[in-house]
């Protein structure tokens, strides 16, 4: 079993990093610098401006305020300061408006009336729309579900939300098999 031989205590550790314990405590004893004084301030004006944003300005926002309110300071330094003090800035979710319930269009029945039971496949089918950001924008996703089986048994995408999308997953299930087809016993 290897032993380790560093030295223990303050003057260990002095030797270990190098420094002279007189040249420690007069570091510990020096007065902050102007500019760590400076940072101070600055650092002050950040949170009070951070926390008025909720928390939702980043460093070139937070610079242009600084700015505005008459602060002499580079962007780079706010964003120093910034990141070595954990002041992140957070994302506001992205909301896209999918449902118009005020529309003059035809509102099909409710044939299930929540009863989601079934005996055999392709007897009832759920349907649902979703849609999902992705870097190039806006993904739909329709999906349909066979109540019994629990298996999706048409999907389409599309990057916009349409009447297409549902007729395209209808058609994709209707190429594969009918429901209730002969050549798919139940």
């Amino acid at each position: 079993m290897a032993t380790c031989s560093l030295p223990i205590g303050f003057a260990g550790i002095c030797t270990v990093l190098g420094v002279s314990e007189s040249g420690y405590f007069a570091w510990k004893a020096r007065p902050a610098s102007r500019r760590q004084n400076q940072d101070l301030v600055l650092l002050a004006h950040i949170r009070a401006q951070f926390s008025t944003s909720s928390e939702t300005y980043g460093a070139p926002r937070m610079h242009a305020e600084l700015t505005e309110d008459g602060l002499a300071v580079g962007r780079h330094r706010v964003a120093r300061l910034m990141r070595d003090n954990g002041l992140k800035a957070l994302q506001k979710r992205r909301y896209k408006k999918t449902t118009d319930s005020s529309h003059g269009g035809p509102v099909a029945a409710n044939l299930l009336d929540q009863d989601f039971g079934c005996d055999g496949r392709d007897q009832k089918w759920g349907a649902d729309i979703s849609y999902i950001w992705t870097p190039e924008g806006w993904l739909y996703l329709a999906i349909v579900l066979d109540l019994y089986s629990r298996r999706i048994v048409g999907w389409a995408t599309s990057d916009r939300l349409q009447k297409d999308l549902a007729r395209t997953w209808l058609s994709m299930r209707c190429g594969a098999q009918l429901p209730c087809d002969s050549r798919h016993p139940a």
